[in-house]
């Protein structure tokens, strides 16, 4: 690579105070040893790469993403506040052009966390990077965003939160759902009908290698990114691929994520998983932090690299191709596929089982969204869990028109509040979150 230096944030936040159980994968010793491998490397001595503490993300920040039941208290600690709030200032000195980019690497995790809360599922409660990402609009104004997730499990809380939003570019390129959890992020799941296409997933087969990753990323998603042409990128930055990961079934190498982060060039990184603790973790996110402050990262490798062992097969490569092109032309042609989907009609409707399996929580939701051409729609929820909580949430989007904010108050003022336990409603635009 030639160097061409980028002024680098880093911020911090191994949450001492929080993990599922002391010898569970998703606990602090995750970032103690890349804390430890990036002193030892002197990034900090460096001076185009700077540290900053974490802020103090606030409920009013989870509100204006979440409907969390009965309430954000309910379902976080201290930790989730400070995780989102470092993901919040990583915005917020590449907003204030303090630095070119920023790495959050913080814990706990976020992108399984949907946009309706009962629980935790797949080790996250709430969803930093969409927390972040409305946080950005909310204090900057509208901005066209692309949130790419390089996690091995599919993002399916992004993807939820994400469904109905066209200026939200949500692309997942993970391990095939049909071999690991959470089962989802297949190319026919594409978006709402007012955001078709703006979710683009990139299933990759098991022991997919550097070549299959960056096959996939030279064209299908750079090229996607040229023609959605975002205001900011944000690389949802799972390290969970790489090949000596507990808990997945991959082969990316420290070398690969960090040539993926060079050409991806991301304005902001939030660290999602990655559970190969002492032999991958340090490795990788020191050749993340290395592409992202456009210094040469050619001698960032594992002690135990060995290209020969985790090379793709060349049936994995023919089938990553024709995925490739399979997916690229699903987004050349989503304007189409729109005519198709919307036939008539005010609403469409969507029914969803989703169990948080971190809680032993099941939930049962009917999501209506208005149909429209104007913005990402009016959304309601009718939302039944396990524990007993039935909740019905009315949802304004960012952006909205006059006439999706004009049905979404009316249908909270006259829907009787009933069996339901709670009634809420969530004005993004406006900065409003109302509890009944």
């Amino acid at each position: 690579m030639s160097e061409d230096k980028k002024k680098t944030g880093l911020i911090f936040f191994p949450a001492f105070d929080w993990a599922i159980s002391p010898t569970h994968p998703e606990r602090e010793e995750r970032l103690l040893y890349t804390q430890d491998q990036v002193f030892e490397e002197g990034l900090l001595d460096l001076d185009n790469i700077v540290e900053f503490k974490p802020g103090l993300a606030t409920i009013q920040d989870i509100n204006r993403i979440h409907i969390c039941a009965p309430d954000a208290q309910s379902v976080i600690t201290q930790s989730h506040l400070i995780s989102a709030g470092g993901a919040i200032t990583a915005a917020e000195k590449v907003m204030q052009k303090e630095v070119d980019n920023a790495f959050a690497l913080v814990r706990p995790p976020g992108h399984h966390a949907m946009r309706i809360v009962h629980g935790a599922r797949g080790f996250c409660n709430i969803n930093i990077e969409a927390i972040m990402v409305e946080y950005i609009r909310h204090k900057y104004g509208p901005r066209k965003i692309a949130v790419i997730d390089t996690d091995c499990h599919h993002g399916d809380g992004s993807q939820d939160i994400f469904w109905h939003d066209p200026n939200t570019l949500y692309i997942s390129i993970h391990q095939d759902g049909r071999t690991l959890y959470p089962g989802s992020g297949f190319p026919d799941e594409f978006g709402g009908p007012n955001a078709l296409g703006y979710t683009i997933n990139v299933p990759l087969p098991p022991n997919t290698s550097d070549e299959g990753f960056l096959f996939a990323l030279d064209n299908l998603i750079l090229p996607i990114l040229d023609e959605f042409k975002p205001d900011l990128i944000i690389n949802s930055a799972g390290q969970d691929n790489h090949y000596s990961d507990p808990i997945t079934n991959m082969s990316f190498s420290a070398q690969g994520y960090a040539i993926l982060n060079d050409r991806l060039s991301p304005d902001i990184a939030v660290l999602e998983g990655g559970y190969s603790i002492e032999t991958a973790l340090p490795y990788v996110n020191v050749g993340i932090i290395l592409a992202m402050a456009g210094i040469d990262y050619s001698h960032v490798t594992e002690p135990d690299y060995d290209p020969d062992a985790i090379r793709q097969t060349p049936q994995t490569s023919r089938h990553i191709e024709q995925q490739v092109s399979y997916i690229y032309n699903l987004w050349k042609n989503r304007e189409s596929q729109r005519a198709g989907v919307v036939k008539g009609g005010e609403y469409a409707r969507r029914d969803k089982s989703i169990f948080y399996d971190t809680d032993g929580i099941s939930e049962h939701q009917e999501e209506t969204v208005r149909i429209c051409d104007e913005c990402g729609g009016l959304v309601t929820v009718n939302s039944r869990a396990s524990t007993g909580n039935r909740i019905f949430a009315v949802m304004i989007p960012g952006q909205s028109c006059p006439a999706c904010r004009k049905k979404g108050e009316e249908i909270f003022e006259s829907t009787n509040k009933g069996s339901y336990n709670y009634m809420y409603f969530q004005d993004r635009d406006r900065d409003i979150f109302l509890v009944k």
